[in-house]
């Protein structure tokens, strides 16, 4: 028996040796490539599934929590409004005649309350109706018709609030209050008046559609991409918003599960419907009377994917077995070698190397996307070109919009003074405006360049100064000091200083006639070129001025400031800088500091 046992046993192994050390290669190898595939094809599937499944508790969990937060707020934000609504002006009018019962302004005050009706309903869709219920009567949007058989001091919500004291919220219930009768979700709020400890007996309802809320837990469900069935239901198994799951199930089941439901406070738990086991998630409303938002899933639904991934590993398993026995080294190398090829130039791409490109003999896949590959960058590139110029293009329309606006009630004031000298036979003064007016004009285009010399920007602010005081005889004078070390020939942005004695005219001799002085220096500080405008008129606010500077205030108060600034800092970026100061009452001083140029620049 020994040996025949013996004998037995060395078959297999006779049978093994008696292969060519080919085939005996390449069994060995088939059951290394078993072995391994198996044991992690195994432990994949085990791995995956528990991942799976913990996901899909948590993906269901965090969707009834998303979909409780989702109507959380939007019944805090309507409550938040209606409290918003009560410290509007018409509703304090309001609440003022209803402190001293006078019913006469009754009308006058539902006119006035319209609009607060309609900007709320139209800021917020889920609001179907309001009604504000008050001794002198009731004010609601004329939009809605009043069901005028109810009085709301004789419906259970009256009685409700005076035992609760607060704002609360009312399950689906049929609308008394206005036609239709349809099924809505009330808010109630009781109003405080401006007189403390005062009973104003004042109530604000507002009536969202059972059906808006419907669609708001659905939707959220839709976003999630989940299959939840819903119960809405308060502490008492009563529904808060009609669902089909609350429908599909009887009074014995509901009375069950809500007992199992109070019992468990882990957020989800198990429990059989229609005969299998299904998922059970809850989260507790922050709005309502102990309202609960109940989501529930198959559970062979819910770990169906786990099911899926157990077949697909099966098959991957086999799929592997099969391939491993065709799929040789050198063949992957040489599929894989155009792939790190077009990696390599990936890796210098991101580094601004951006005129790599890929090639290739063939036309296969690979060579496919390299071609895209290179086509990418060349979109790139080109894309890159197209920005630049653009911010440049951009840059200078934007200068030359800046520097073409002009005040158009200068133009008039100074057309109508030259018309009034020479009707008055000063034609003398009115040649001599003509001519400033018109060398303004000329220093002013420049031949549609964006710079001028420091000479013809001081040129220029003379004619205009010459102008102005034709135009105000008496009002103001001024005084020029340019430092002896200021080079006259350096290229400045033009219409500079105009704007800054405009604005020492217009705004700080506009409360006198006469006595104005303006004093102008040029000087240079450290190598930058620094242009002060100083008057000694009725000042500035200098914080609100740079606020309204920031702000880019649509008004024309600080203007000519906000405007010498944006073009500042659009040529000269950090380089150049404004400085303001002023004591109201006591004048402003507006100091300008450039980057010095020198003369003969040339400008685009």
């Amino acid at each position: 028996m020994k040996r025949r046992s013996k004998a037995m046993a060395m078959r297999p192994r006779a049978w093994f040796y008696g292969l060519s050390f080919r085939s005996r290669v390449w069994l060995a190898f088939l059951l290394l490539i078993t072995l391994a595939v198996s044991a992690n094809g195994t432990i994949s599937y085990l791995i995956a599934a528990r991942v799976v499944q913990r996901n899909a508790f948590q993906l269901s969990e965090d969707t009834i929590n998303r979909t409780a937060q989702v109507v959380d707020q939007r019944l805090r934000n309507i409550t938040v409004s209606m409290m918003s609504l009560t410290i509007s002006e018409p509703f304090k009018e309001m609440m003022k005649d209803v402190a001293s019962a006078d019913t006469s302004r009754y009308y006058q005050h539902l006119t006035a309350m319209q609009k607060v009706f309609s900007q709320f309903q139209f800021y917020d869709v889920y609001i179907q109706s309001m009604l504000i219920a008050t001794p002198i009567g009731d004010f609601y949007p004329t939009t809605s018709i009043r069901a005028t058989n109810q009085p709301f001091y004789d419906s259970d919500m009256y009685r409700q609030a005076k035992i609760e004291k607060r704002p609360f919220w009312v399950p689906r219930h049929e609308d008394a209050f206005f036609t239709g009768r349809e099924q809505v979700i009330s808010l109630v709020l009781n109003t405080i008046g401006e007189i403390p400890n005062q009973d104003y007996d004042v109530y604000l309802i507002v009536n969202i559609k059972e059906n808006d809320l419907y669609r708001l837990i659905t939707d959220s469900q839709n976003k999630a991409e989940t299959l939840l069935d819903y119960m809405f239901i308060d502490g008492e198994g009563q529904e808060v918003v009609r669902l089909p799951l609350y429908a599909a199930t009887d009074a014995g089941w509901r009375a069950s599960f809500l007992d199992r439901l109070r019992r468990d406070q882990t957020g989800h738990f198990f429990y059989p419907l229609g005969g299998e086991q299904s998922l059970v998630n809850y989260a507790n409303m922050e709005v309502g009377e102990n309202w609960i938002l109940v989501g529930i899933q198959s559970k062979e639904r819910l770990l169906a994917q786990v099911n899926g991934i157990k077949r697909s590993t099966l098959y991957a398993l086999f799929g592997c077995l099969l391939l491993s026995l065709f799929v040789s080294s050198g063949l992957t190398r040489l599929l894989l070698k155009p792939l790190y090829k077009l990696q390599e130039l990936m890796k210098r791409a991101p580094h601004n190397d951006l005129d790599v490109r890929f090639t290739s003999r063939y036309r296969d896949e690979v060579a496919q996307v390299g071609l895209r590959f290179n086509r990418m960058l060349d979109e790139i590139k080109r894309l890159i070109q197209d920005v630049t110029d653009g911010e440049t293009e951009k840059r200078k329309a934007e200068i030359k919009a800046l520097t073409a606006q002009m005040d158009p009630h200068f133009l008039y004031n100074t057309l109508n003074t030259i018309y009034c000298k020479s009707e008055l036979g000063a034609n003398e003064d009115a040649s001599e405006m003509i001519l400033s007016l018109a060398q303004m004009f000329q220093l002013g285009l420049s031949n549609g360049r964006d710079w001028v010399t420091l000479e013809d920007e001081i040129t220029h602010m003379k004619m205009y100064l010459a102008i102005q005081q034709k135009c105000y005889d008496t009002l103001f004078d001024y005084r020029l000091e340019i430092g002896s070390e200021v080079d006259p020939s350096s290229i400045v942005l033009k219409i500079l200083l105009q704007p800054l004695v405009e604005n020492a005219i217009l705004h700080g001799f506009r409360e006198i006639d006469s006595g104005g002085r303006i004093d102008i220096a040029i000087r240079t500080e450290a190598g930058q070129l620094v242009l002060s405008v100083k008057d000694n008129g009725s000042g500035m606010n200098v914080e609100e001025v740079e606020r309204q500077m920031r702000h880019a205030a649509t008004g024309q108060k600080g203007y000519a400031l906000r405007n010498i600034a944006h073009r500042l800092q659009l040529y000269y970026g950090g380089q150049a800088r404004m400085e303001l100061y002023s004591e109201p009452g006591r004048g402003a001083e507006v100091v300008l500091r450039l980057p010095a140029t020198e003369g003969g620049a040339t400008n685009e």
